[in-house]
């Protein structure tokens, strides 16, 4: 599955992540202990996406701008988190690291937002 071992290797290249199922989906982990991005395979609908945690407005301003591309997760969702979906055609990895390097800047301590690539 490409689309999941780019993810991994994305959200393991950050200081002390972790990855572990969770809710029957790979999940990352800062120090093994805080969630930063899950996984979704089909997980409530019939798409692929991730979910992550997210700055303050991202969510909204990038479901605004392309829904087709982004959603409001559910669960986490209301706490501002991010859907990504993965099975579109032109997933731009460069956005998505930037977008999964956020979602660890807003969960990880700062010590090991210095240690980020």
């Amino acid at each position: 599955m490409e689309a999941l071992d780019r993810l991994r290797a994305l959200c393991l290249a950050l200081p002390e992540t972790t990855e572990r199922l969770s809710h029957g989906e790979p999940t990352w982990f800062v120090r093994g202990k805080k969630t930063f991005v899950m996984f979704a395979d089909h997980h409530h609908d019939d798409r692929l996406a991730f979910w992550c945690a997210a700055p303050p407005g991202a969510q909204e301003e990038l479901v605004a701008e392309n829904p087709e591309r982004f959603f409001r997760p559910p669960y986490v969702g209301h706490r501002g988190w991010l859907g990504v979906y993965l099975d579109v055609d032109d997933v731009d990895w460069t956005e998505v690291a930037e977008i999964v390097a956020d979602a660890y800047r807003q969960i990880a301590p700062k010590s090991l937002i210095a240690r980020m690539p």
